[in-house]
């Protein structure tokens, strides 16, 4: 993803009331009288955890897809193996340093290969040309079929930061976290063809700029993938497509990226709430760049599914200090078991 992650936010604020009267509102509020802010007769924001207001829930585009209106939905809650899928990101953080063209990534690669052993894998290989040379990018793809006709998409990069080599940087969130929730979906959705659309695992390569991110020099995998999958006709049967990036972290927290579709943002935060996990996304609002966006320009439902800041001011982010102690199988479970019932409630589509 882009960084830096303290980058102006596109959403800002409005300018909050003062203490004493938020206090003087809440009084009047627990008396069962209604109130009014103090700016342009417009109610109080909701304050989320960070004391950032709640952002307001989008206008329904489809029917059924608004927060407030969550699809029913009587199956039982999924359920990811959370330890299995923490013990799976400490190895891919035990590769070390994993950029594009080096021999711990090769390395990855078989990683993942070794635990898709059984299942329908397709590669996307090429060699991308940058601004630091040619380097050879892999996307692994992993296809669980269903019955419904259409295809629901989950990404995650697997390659850690170019320029940041020889600096001991592992990517621990930021590679690392991404690269195990996929190989646990995928203990999750083999061995039967699901009831519901086909679902597409796919680690994508070359997420990092090589240098310096610009719309050249970022999202290698998932620029070419998208051509391809443009190409083929492929794009037309997705569905819905989830980005996972850097979910880790012990204080997850779910930006609502207002460059994804605002009812897949919408769904998840509807599978979030069935869950009880609804105080984990959403908090804070603004537009990410990260391996959605080459599908966004292509008109296909996608969301970032990305917790930032990382660490207070963000301190972590592209640092050394990118290590699994600031890592929490309970963020893994929070996100893992959304997402799946996100696919869930897509499958009743």
């Amino acid at each position: 993803m882009k960084p830096p992650k303290s980058a102006k936010p596109a959403f800002l604020p409005a300018p909050l009331c003062p203490l004493w009267f938020r206090f003087l509102l809440a009084l009047l509020a627990a008396a069962s009288f209604s109130a009014t802010a103090c700016s342009k007769g417009n109610p109080a924001p909701a304050m989320g955890p960070f004391g950032n207001p709640e952002p307001p829930a989008q206008a329904k585009t489809e029917p059924g897809l608004s927060i407030a209106d969550p699809p029913v939905s009587p199956a039982p809650l999924p359920q990811i193996d959370a330890k299995r899928a923490f013990q799976y990101t400490r190895e891919v953080t035990a590769f070390g340093e994993r950029y594009i063209g080096n021999e711990n990534h090769k390395k990855l690669e078989h990683y993942i290969l070794d635990h898709l052993k059984g299942d329908q894998v397709e590669d996307d290989a090429f060699t991308a040309d940058t601004v630091e040379g040619k380097f050879p990018v892999r996307n692994i793809i992993a296809k669980f079929p269903g019955k419904k006709d259409g295809i629901i998409a989950i990404l995650g990069h697997y390659d850690t930061n170019y320029p940041l080599r020889n600096t001991g940087y592992v990517g621990a969130n930021d590679g690392g976290s991404s690269t195990a929730i996929l190989l646990e979906f995928a203990n999750q959705l083999r061995g039967k063809t699901r009831d519901g659309y086909s679902v597409w695992l796919v680690w994508t390569d070359g997420e990092e700029a090589v240098k310096t991110w610009t719309a050249t020099d970022s999202l290698y995998g998932t620029r070419h993938l998208a051509e391809k999958w443009e190409k083929d006709g492929t794009l037309k049967k997705i569905k819905a497509l989830m980005v996972m990036d850097m979910i880790g972290a012990q204080d997850v927290n779910v930006l609502r990226d207002t460059n994804s579709t605002p009812w897949l943002l919408d769904l998840i935060h509807s599978a979030a709430e069935r869950g009880g996990y609804q105080s984990h996304f959403y908090d804070l609002q603004f537009g990410e760049d990260d391996d959605h966006i080459p599908f966004v320009q292509r008109g296909v439902p996608c969301a970032d599914v990305i917790s930032v800041p990382y660490g207070y001011n963000d301190v972590f982010h592209h640092t050394p200090q990118d290590t699994m102690d600031k890592l929490s199988p309970k963020s893994l479970e929070i996100v893992g078991n959304t997402i799946l019932e996100t696919i869930h409630l897509l499958d009743q589509r």
